[in-house]
């Protein structure tokens, strides 16, 4: 299908837009709105957009439209993938809806809470427990994430295993489509067959097929007791036996089950020494448990016999468990500060992928021989192995730096995406597509798949102004 090119979001396009807004709502793009966290694109930008309204987005939107000018959607700025930021194509307006900050609507009883899309999800978690209930999305930057992001990349974080994606805690949306109409979809319900399920086809979409503005999110009552603990496994097969073993005796009371290595540890111990260690000498691999319980069950307890069972199994052979909440954060300040000692170390090539479980030991023992193949590095594997997603990073040994081996990173990501692929995975598990990963989609895909997901974007966006160049690729840019 071919569409006629977008246009810069020029003098003319922002005096006329300034016209239709309340003052203030345009703003430069200061340098905040045109990087990105891995500092692999620098972003370019007409204007900020701030509006305070749904009906101020579909303002904008519709002019935008008219005038074929690009919107690049800018939630928290903590996405992986380059999602936020256009490096090239016509100069585009940024959106950021962070003045679209409030908690609509709490209803406990019905365990809801309808967010705008600009609340942090710390906040809407305060919200929630200022309601005696649970919002469980979790994920190390929860300070700075925004509710609208994290629905456009359906973020997974630390609970999949027990709460699901982001997808799975929305229960419904509010949407401003390419063209300015607002979609009002916020019904709380939990059935609701009629027709396409079009909530669904907005989370995951990056802000490509329109921008959500709300959303009703699904709650949950607190568990009455947590507990945690780390045990050193012998193996990634062995921690997925503990796994199973877990989950066999706790069922859904297994809150978050996280694949650690000996080399975060290490890193950890190089950049953040500040960071308390649980065993003197780093093991290979250990995984943290952690338990969300009813009244009348000790999670110490049951940690405990369930430690007692690994250990006889041979699937553990060390342990801790936190004798307190104040421990129990410990053990998970330590898991999610090793993302950053991986920043201060700098990574070759940066890897988030997801396996069938039963494919993830087999993963872990063939790629490290195929990269042997490529050169010599260090690999820091960890994540979430309740829900099978890995962060494999491939990082320089002592004494160099990511750049020497720049020329090497096309090959180390090929290899492990090919890997990946011929194991049945994703190579894009909770960080989506992005800029990053438009080859890779177009590589691994399904062609009618993509086929579809082209003709979505054709029916929802026609002139193509919604965040061009994520998820599929700028028909201006070549075949995609």
């Amino acid at each position: 299908m071919h569409r006629p090119g977008l246009k810069d979001a020029d003098e003319g396009f922002l005096a006329a837009l300034a016209g239709q807004l309340p003052q203030g709502t345009l703003r430069p793009a200061d340098a905040r709105y045109l990087e990105e966290p891995r500092n692999r694109y620098r972003g370019r930008g007409a204007a900020l957009a701030c509006p305070a309204t749904t009906d101020e987005v579909a303002t904008i939107l519709q002019h935008a439209h008219q005038a074929r000018v690009a919107i690049v959607p800018y939630g928290g700025g903590t996405g992986l993938v380059g999602g936020q930021i256009a490096p090239d194509g016509p100069l585009p307006l940024i959106l950021s809806l962070e003045r679209m900050r409030r908690i609509r609507h709490i209803d406990a009883p019905g365990n809801a809470l309808v967010a705008e899309a600009g609340c942090v999800l710390a906040d809407v978690q305060q919200a929630a427990a200022g309601a005696g209930r649970l919002f469980p999305l979790s994920l190390a930057s929860e300070g700075s994430a925004r509710i609208g992001g994290l629905l456009a990349t359906n973020a997974g974080g630390t609970g999949v295993i027990r709460w699901g994606n982001m997808r799975d805690l929305c229960l419904g949306l509010e949407v401003v489509l390419a063209d300015g109409r607002i979609w009002h979809g916020l019904k709380a319900l939990r059935k609701d067959n009629m027709g396409y399920d079009l909530r669904h086809l907005m989370i995951g979409a990056e802000g490509t097929l329109g921008v959500i503005t709300a959303a009703s999110l699904r709650l949950v009552a607190p568990p009455a007791q947590a507990g945690a603990a780390l045990m050193v496994v012998q193996s990634p097969a062995a921690a997925l036996a503990l796994l199973a073993r877990a989950q066999a005796r706790l069922g859904e009371g297994v809150s978050g089950f996280e694949l650690i290595s000996g080399m975060g540890l290490r890193f950890l111990a190089e950049t953040m020494p500040q960071i308390r260690q649980p065993f003197a000498t780093p093991p290979d691999w250990m995984v943290l448990v952690d338990l969300g319980l009813p009244e009348g069950l000790d999670p110490a307890e049951m940690l405990k016999s369930l430690f007692a069972e690994a250990l006889e199994a041979g699937e553990a052979s060390d342990g801790v468990i936190a004798s307190s909440e104040a421990q129990r954060r410990e053990f998970w300040a330590l898991r999610e500060a090793i993302p950053e000692a991986n920043r201060h170390i700098g990574a070759i090539s940066s890897h988030d992928i997801s396996l069938p479980m039963g494919a993830v030991p087999q993963f872990i023992a063939r790629a490290g021989p195929a990269l042997a193949e490529i050169g010599t590095f260090r690999i820091n594997c960890f994540g979430h192995l309740g829900d099978g997603n890995l962060h494999y990073n491939v990082f320089p040994l002592p004494g160099e730096t990511r750049a020497d081996h720049e020329d090497k990173r096309p090959a180390i990501k090929r290899c492990l995406h090919d890997l990946v692929h011929e194991l049945g995975g994703s190579v894009g598990a909770e960080h989506g597509v992005g800029r990053l990963k438009l080859e890779d989609l177009e590589r691994y895909a399904d062609p009618t798949a993509l086929a579809m997901m082209h003709a979505i974007k054709a029916a929802l966006d026609p002139r193509g102004i919604l965040n061009p160049g994520a998820v599929l690729r700028r028909p201006d840019t070549g075949p995609g």
